[in-house]
């Protein structure tokens, strides 16, 4: 600003003062939009890191029910693969006894026969004498 000659000291001080308090409060105009642009920013990060945790705590749930879900799928495959072994035990032992039965009936048919054959050697050599 241009200094007039015809200006007293105490004009060019107050003048001087009324600058100083225009760029005081210009700073501190400054100073609140930075401040509130600042306070904005870290509301801003607030929600988001809150969002994040929102997300990762659904992410931790859902990998705990998978685990769980896994955890009874597995159980109930051993339960069936459990079941299906003895079933197949049980089946096994029942062929088994069908066989011995078959081969006890063979047995007890050759021998009968055996039988029918001895008898009828016998028949022909008592009549034979």
């Amino acid at each position: 600003m241009a200094i007039r000659d015809d200006q007293s000291f105490s004009e060019r001080m107050s003048t001087a003062a009324k600058a100083r308090a225009e760029m005081l409060a210009k700073a501190k105009a400054r100073a609140e939009a930075a401040r509130a642009k600042l306070d904005e920013g870290a509301a801003e990060r607030k929600a988001a890191a809150e969002a994040r945790e929102l997300r990762q705590k659904q992410r931790a749930e859902e990998k705990r029910l998978a685990a769980e879900a896994a955890e009874r799928r597995r159980v109930e495959e051993a339960e069936a693969e459990k079941r299906a072994a003895e079933e197949a035990k049980l089946a096994a032992v029942r062929q088994k006894e069908e066989e011995l039965q078959k081969m006890a009936q063979l047995l007890a048919e050759q021998k009968a026969a055996r039988d029918a054959r001895y008898a009828a050697r016998k028949g022909r050599q008592k009549k034979g004498r």
